[in-house]
């Protein structure tokens, strides 16, 4: 990501702040569609409260300048309820206060029941997560939404992969498609979308970095993107 032609400070600062505390980790993963990455991303690992509170800092300055409005908050179960509340928690400190949900992976039959907690799901609303490898994710939050009689309106995440999305065909097996799961969510599912991040911001750190760890690690990574890239 670029502002006016210059490398993004904040997505860079958010790059050197995921290196920094383990979360974004260069080697060989193998990730959800199969392929080898040099690189892995662990929100996981944001496990702390000074990690956790910084990384809500980089949601809210994403989302504030990023323009997009929203009337509430989602966080898919798991990863998105533990990210749905930090980032509520830093937009009311920043003076945008706004009501959170999630959702759990079974419905509650005692108490209040159902499969949602927190506020009732009404007007605009902002899916927070992690990463999208697929569009599967945002499709089981977006029908969540609607269901509720709410608008599925943005998705915040922290990377953009930027490569290529996988379907599973009717034989079981998966297909890469010509499109991120970022740019099937918004040109397909027709929702905006904030990232904090992206391939590009992280090829832009490692091509800042000295030695030849770090530039073995900039030549898998292009030759990764070169691989499974989109534009």
């Amino acid at each position: 990501m670029q502002v006016n032609g210059a490398p993004d400070a904040l997505a860079q600062a958010f790059v050197e702040f995921s290196v920094a505390s383990g979360v974004l980790r260069f080697g060989e993963f193998k990730t959800k569609a199969g392929r080898l990455s040099p690189y892995f991303f662990n929100a996981g690992l944001f496990d702390d409260g000074a990690k956790l509170g910084r990384l809500a800092e980089f949601y809210a300055k994403r989302l504030v300048a990023s323009g997009i409005e929203f009337d509430m908050i989602f966080g898919p179960a798991y990863k998105g309820i533990p990210l749905a509340a930090a980032v509520a928690i830093e937009l009311a400190r920043l003076g945008k206060n706004r009501p959170f949900a999630y959702n759990r992976k079974e419905a509650k039959d005692h108490g209040e029941g159902g499969t949602l907690v927190g506020a009732p799901l009404k007007g605009r609303v902002l899916i927070v997560d992690d990463v999208m490898s697929a569009g599967t994710a945002a499709r089981e939050s977006i029908a969540l939404i609607q269901a509720a009689g709410a608008t599925p309106h943005a998705v915040a995440i922290a990377l953009d992969r930027q490569e290529m999305a996988t379907e599973k065909q009717p034989d079981g097996s998966t297909q890469d498609v010509p499109h991120s799961a970022v740019q099937y969510v918004r040109e397909t599912l027709g929702l905006q979308v904030a990232a904090i991040a992206s391939l590009t911001d992280l090829l832009g750190y490692l091509g800042q970095q000295a030695g030849a760890e770090m530039a073995e690690h900039l030549s898998r990574t292009e030759a990764y993107r070169q691989r499974y890239g989109v534009v």
